[in-house]
């Protein structure tokens, strides 16, 4: 993908800033742009879906390898006069000031956040080879290219039960492989029942030729062929720039932000996988655009609130300047024998 970056003066000043160059990020700052506002997208260039070659499921992109979706992105910003920066956000001050990792610092009226999330993958050998190929997590994004294919799901994750009954939509062929899941009556019910074979067993690695998964092995050396297997990993939320804000957090943990993005702290919004780990690319890029209306209505309304401002301390500062000058032509007209006005 090819980078748009732009040199920083020591002090920069935007309306927004936005923090993280992803479908979320770029959506937002089209919308922001468009609206004639001085925007700048701040880029780490580590987006979630790097591993996979292609995204499914967005209306007229579907297929579209990632990286030519953000480019195309980034290219439609800088058309409508955005600043696409490739740098790495270490802190964000009340005010908001902020502050890149080459000490550089940009000034917002408002912020946005759209730093993604990072998926957290149970630690076997060829996880991370194969994460995002054969290894896979959604399978609206990636079921179809493996129906009706030997699948597996691998256990010992939250929902992951779940997870295999979901995929067995994609195939007749599914494996559960319980790992460290302790299977319950009703779960081996709901998997026999929909024709899930479940493998008892530690999984100890996955097993890959090349750049093609063979299987899964389980410790004791049974290794069970398949062509791709899903896991459910652990979803962690890249929210430390909006909790060091002080923005109000859910029970679960994730960011409390309404229907717009708006977080709890004023001027702060976040948006994308940021606050919602079910967010697709889609959804991102929706949820990028819905917060980009509502900062640009609180923009508006706070320049109206800045202009009313302004009039009144002009209004105020000329009266008594106004008065003198009506006073002084009166008295001279008096002076001069001009009739007072009535």
């Amino acid at each position: 993908m090819t980078a748009t970056t732009t040199s920083l003066a020591p002090m920069n000043e935007y309306d927004v800033v936005i923090v993280g160059g992803g479908a979320a990020g770029l959506s937002a700052a089209l919308v922001l742009t468009r609206a004639r506002r001085r925007v700048a997208v701040m880029d780490a260039g580590v987006p979630r879906n790097a591993p996979a070659a292609h995204m499914h499921g967005f209306l007229s992109r579907d297929g579209m390898p990632p990286a030519e979706l953000l480019a195309v992105g980034r290219a439609e910003v800088t058309g409508y006069g955005g600043r696409i920066i490739d740098a790495t956000v270490v802190g964000i001050e009340p005010g908001f000031q902020v502050r890149l990792a080459d000490a550089t610092t940009l000034r917002a009226r408002r912020v946005l956040v759209t730093t993604g999330l990072r998926d957290e993958l149970p630690d076997l050998p060829g996880v991370r080879q194969r994460w995002g190929r054969d290894l896979l997590h959604c399978p609206y994004c990636h079921g179809h290219e493996v129906r009706d294919r030997p699948l597996g799901v691998l256990g010992g994750t939250p929902d992951a039960v779940v997870h295999a009954l979901l995929v067995r939509q994609w195939s007749a062929d599914v494996v559960f492989f319980a790992h460290t899941h302790a299977l319950t009556g009703d779960e081996r019910e709901q998997l026999a029942a929909r024709g899930v074979r479940v493998v008892e067993g530690t999984v100890a690695r996955l097993v890959h030729d090349g750049d093609r998964l063979r299987g899964v092995e389980l410790v004791g050396g049974e290794a069970v062929a398949r062509d791709a297997v899903f896991v459910r990993p652990r979803f962690v939320p890249r929210d430390d720039l909006l909790t060091g804000l002080g923005c109000a957090v859910h029970d679960n943990g994730w960011v409390a932000v309404d229907p717009t993005g708006r977080t709890s702290v004023p001027g702060v919004w976040a948006a994308g996988n940021a606050v919602d780990p079910r967010a697709q690319v889609v959804t991102a890029a929706g949820a990028g655009s819905a917060a980009a209306i509502a900062l640009n209505a609180d923009l508006v309304a706070d320049d109206v609130r800045r202009a009313v401002t302004a009039r009144r301390d002009v209004t105020d500062a000329f009266s008594p300047e106004l008065e003198r000058q009506v006073a002084a032509v009166v008295l001279g007209e008096r002076a001069h024998g001009f009739p007072t006005p009535r």
